[in-house]
């Protein structure tokens, strides 16, 4: 590990910091592309969801298809894994090659628009759990902040105090809503990047596979098979995303936290084998993805191990839980959130060795 430079009375330079660390994991080659094992991953999905559509038409005509159903579900979301990662130029060389390949990925493959996801996505990466900045804790139907629960009454309250245990059921709702949020997105005014084309793309994508389950099902049968579909699609993504974040520090809107503790801090990893590593989509190595964004998803495991041992030298809180542990953390968290729970809102073992404040 190469020697970080500091500043005045010993203190590391926190700029020096991050970039000594850039320039193990780049010396390392863990930025390099890794179109093969892209290649190969895209290719063992379609191949799934080909087997599905193959299962679809032999099992039609009884229930068992919503097998098939819960299946897609699952494809789907690992598609939209390869759309993130796409996103985040990890795939290609060329960023509009990129583009051009996420788009088509999750506008026609996935049905959700990918002008909405880059916006909001963009913004979460830039300011990672913090106030006013990022999209991510913004009330929705869940609460993340202690302050958005005061003065709740009736319904409202009752539900914010309980809202950690509703919250993994509630994803069964977010398949739906990220298709309702894809076309709000391209009708509603203002700039959209490519709009005409991710109109024409989500259009397609779903009139026709609502077209096909309707027609080759009884009407009963196919709004269950899309119920179905869309509940374990939403499922599967919000479980993925939840663990990497909730229940971490959130930072005051105007907090001084340089780069690599701003990352780090409010991040979280899931451990866990290579079978977590294609579970998750790479989002298990959140705390890596912030660091390095375009970092392909097979170098994040060693990355794992440098970052690691580099907080480990600065005092830097790495956490680092399995994914059931996290999943009582966001639910313990929630519902603290909702009970409005005194304390600060950077009141974590993280703060106290990080040395920044607000």
């Amino acid at each position: 590990m190469r020697i970080v430079k500091t500043g005045p009375r010993g203190i590391a330079n926190p700029i020096s910091e991050f970039s000594a660390l850039m320039r193990t994991v780049r010396e390392a080659g863990l930025l390099r592309r890794r179109r093969g094992y892209y290649v190969a991953t895209f290719a063992v999905i379609t191949l799934a969801m080909v087997a599905a559509w193959f299962g679809f038409a032999m099992l039609q005509d009884t229930w068992y298809t919503l097998l098939i159903a819960g299946a897609m579900g699952i494809i789907f979301t690992q598609y939209a894994f390869i759309t993130h990662e796409l996103a985040h130029r990890q795939v290609f060389e060329s960023g509009k090659v990129n583009d051009f390949a996420g788009r088509i990925m999750s506008d026609l493959v996935v049905g959700i628009s990918y002008s909405w996801w880059m916006s909001k996505h963009s913004r979460h990466h830039a300011n990672p759990n913090t106030v006013d900045k990022d999209p991510d804790i913004e009330p929705d139907f869940i609460i993340f902040q202690k302050e958005h629960a005061e003065g709740l009454k009736g319904f409202s309250a009752f539900f914010a105090k309980r809202q950690g245990w509703f919250f993994f059921p509630a994803l069964l709702a977010e398949g739906l809503n990220l298709h309702v949020q894809a076309f709000k997105t391209v009708l509603s005014p203002g700039k959209v990047d490519k709009r005409a084309l991710e109109i024409v793309l989500l259009t397609v994508r779903n009139v026709a596979f609502v077209a096909v389950i309707f027609t080759f099902l009884p009407l009963g049968m196919a709004f269950a098979f899309l119920g179905v579909q869309l509940a374990i699609f939403g499922l599967y993504m919000g479980a993925s995303f939840a663990p990497n974040h909730k229940g971490m520090p959130i930072l005051p809107r105007d907090s001084k936290v340089d780069f690599l503790r701003r990352q780090v801090l409010t991040s979280r990893n899931i451990r866990g084998s290579v079978f977590m590593n294609h579970f998750m989509g790479g989002l298990n190595f959140q705390i890596e993805h912030h660091l390095f964004p375009s970092m392909p998803r097979p170098s994040l495991k060693r990355a794992g191990e440098i970052v690691k041992e580099y907080c480990a030298s600065r005092n830097i809180l790495y956490t680092e839980v399995g994914l059931i542990t996290s999943y009582g953390i966001v639910i313990r968290h929630l519902n603290e959130v909702g009970l409005g729970a005194d304390g600060d809102p950077f009141d974590c073992p993280a703060a106290g060795r990080t040395g920044y404040s607000g």
